[in-house]
């Protein structure tokens, strides 16, 4: 009844996206921008959620899905005795900004096959039927060449193709009712082409030429999806309510700006020469933070926004439905995110490793970015040593957290690294004396002398994934004993073979109820600390041996036994794959550690 979530590959033109899966369903779909309500979400309850489906009529058939080469546009291919006919989904980009068009062209290529076409939306999370259809909610306009039946909850067809026959399907969900769709089905040919030179030239400008560069090129295909053409402002996740657990509660809406990984993304985007991406972010970045009092939040003790909506706009409060049931069974389903009001130390200091990346690449820094973030160091200088929610984002009570005063330490040292290479203006002593002060208090109120390693909170005994970082961001050494220690103590409690936990969700840290599989990111940073302690054949080898997790396509969430669960495909993953692949490949090149480069 559910397809597995590794089941499917992702379509779109960087405003929204749409998951299809094996059997040639789109399940998940939010029109015209990546947080608008959903048309599709069959994926989130299979008796209500809607979807669109071509499929063989016979049951005797088996499947492939794939990219055409250096595009984000699928192929789902059924190859059966009678015959094989392909489906290529893709979002042709640009057209008109209220509109969102999935076009799907049926062909088959050798012998002949019949097939059913199906679609049944459901408008505004699956609590409105088509036949319900309100000004609010939109309409979806559906043109085909073959004769369509519709009945009171769907549209379908059962039609036929011999070898050489094409069908093509035109999905348009359009404003109002009077809106005319902006293509017609005669116009998909040129639209395919359009879409696939658009992705290719897109491809051409990636400057890394090293191992592994198909499986980062997809990697960088997909950051490059998931960022919203309009703001730069670039999703954590294209989805919602996919559970970490099945039968769990941990079930977020990541369809939104995480400055931290949207920080982080920009420096893979940086690393493989694609420079526009990192401006138009920085631009919107300067919009977003204009807005935002800072001296205000300094004075007050009051947290800054961690996360945005991909306009900058968008009510983001966090609110269950009860109009999606959840995959197999698990809710409740959340839209909007309670961390917009939490209290996280970290995002600036990633916001200042990125910027001081840039500085090293040579980019322009603004007067006006430079003094805002001056005043971004105020607020941390008030800030580090107060407790919060860290980067895990825990329901729980506020800890200490070593992740926490660790970026902090990296806002400082960034800083004035960045002052003294442009001699810009800047209370030099001042940041050193709290960055100084950081550094102090992390090797004495986090350094755990009994299991010889830095624990995830002042005063606790548990480690936490984050620590491997400590490496990549310049605090210690590789030949730092207490760095040897630590790693060696996360490989042993964290680490299953090449698989990484983010912590030891039965402490109770988090506030929640219930257990989570493996965090994929963190196995790319743990890739990441071998690489740079110089054991450069287990890294290669644990990195290679992640690259087998991946699904059919080159996508990643890894569950607790190895499907994968939560919100898909996450940005954060990928990019962290595309930091690790890039490190340890200089490595194997004899260029040295990653952090001679970035920080």
């Amino acid at each position: 009844m559910y397809p597995p979530i590794e089941d499917h590959g992702i379509i779109g033109n960087l405003r929204t996206a749409a998951l299809v899966s094996l059997d040639g369903t789109i399940d998940f779909f939010c029109p015209v921008r990546f947080d608008n309500p959903s048309l599709f979400a069959s994926l989130l309850d299979d008796e209500h959620g809607g979807f669109c489906s071509i499929r063989p009529e016979s049951n005797h058939y088996r499947r492939k899905q794939l990219y055409l080469p250096d595009t984000n546009i699928l192929m789902t291919r059924f190859l059966a005795p009678e015959g094989i006919a392909e489906i290529i989904d893709f979002i042709p980009l640009g057209g008109d900004p209220e509109q969102s068009t999935i076009i799907r062209q049926v062909s088959v290529t050798r012998g002949e096959m019949a097939l059913r076409f199906e679609c049944q939306p459901t408008f505004d999370y699956a609590s409105e039927c088509h036949h319900e259809i309100s000004k609010r909610s939109g309409v979806l306009s559906l043109q085909s060449e073959v004769p369509l039946s519709i009945d009171e909850h769907s549209v379908a067809s059962d039609f036929h193709l011999k070898a050489g026959e094409r069908q093509i399907f035109l999905l348009s969900y359009l404003p109002n009712d009077s809106t005319p769709p902006t293509w017609q089905p005669s116009q998909s040919e040129q639209l395919l082409n359009e879409t696939v030179r658009y992705w290719r030239e897109w491809v051409a400008g990636c400057n890394y030429h090293g191992r592994w560069r198909e499986t980062i090129i997809r990697s960088a295909l997909l950051l490059k999806l998931l960022t919203y053409e309009r703001t730069g402002a670039i999703v954590a996740a294209p989805t919602f309510g996919l559970p970490e657990e099945i039968g769990g509660v941990r079930n977020w809406d990541y369809r939104y700006t995480w400055l931290r990984d949207a920080a982080f993304s920009l420096n893979a985007f940086l690393r493989l020469g694609h420079h526009k991406e990192a401006l138009q972010f920085m631009s919107w970045m300067k919009q977003i933070s204009s807005k935002v009092d800072i001296v205000a939040a300094q004075r007050k003790k009051k947290p800054l926004p961690v996360m945005h909506a991909i306009d900058g706009e968008k009510d983001l409060r966090e609110r269950e439905i009860s109009s999606l049931k959840g995959y197999r069974g698990s809710g409740p389903v959340r839209i909007g995110n309670a961390v917009q009001s939490q209290l996280q130390l970290d995002a600036p200091g990633a916001m200042l490793a990125v910027l001081f990346f840039e500085v090293n690449e040579g980019l322009m820094l603004e007067y006006d970015r430079w003094n805002k973030m001056r005043e971004v160091l105020g607020w941390v200088a008030k800030m580090w040593d107060q407790p919060d929610r860290g980067i895990w984002e825990i329901r729980g009570e506020p800890r200490h957290f070593l992740h926490s005063k660790l970026m902090c330490w990296v806002a400082f040292d960034r800083a004035i690294k960045i002052a003294q290479l442009r001699s810009l203006p800047a209370p030099i002593n001042d940041w050193l004396r709290t960055r100084d002060e950081i550094y102090a208090s992390i090797h004495a109120e986090f350094w755990n002398d009994q299991i010889k390693a830095f624990v995830q909170s002042k005063g606790s005994a548990e480690l936490d994934a984050t620590a491997l970082l400590m490496i990549s961001l310049g605090f210690l050494g590789p030949s730092d004993p207490r760095w040897i220690s630590t790693l060696e103590a996360v490989t042993a409690k964290l680490a299953q073979d090449t698989t990484v936990s983010r912590y030891d969700t039965k402490t109770g840290v988090d506030g929640l109820p219930g257990t989570e599989g493996t965090f994929s990111p963190c196995s790319f940073w743990y890739v990441n600390a071998l690489t740079m302690s110089g054991e450069l054949e287990r890294a290669r080898l644990v990195f290679e041996k992640m690259l087998g997790y991946s699904n059919h396509v080159g996508l990643y969430e890894l569950g607790q036994s190895g499907e994968h669960l939560g919100n898909f495909p996450q940005a954060l993953t990928h990019l962290a794959l595309i930091l690790s692949a890039l490190g340890l490949n200089d490595a194997l090149d004899g260029k040295g550690p990653i952090r001679s480069k970035a920080a």
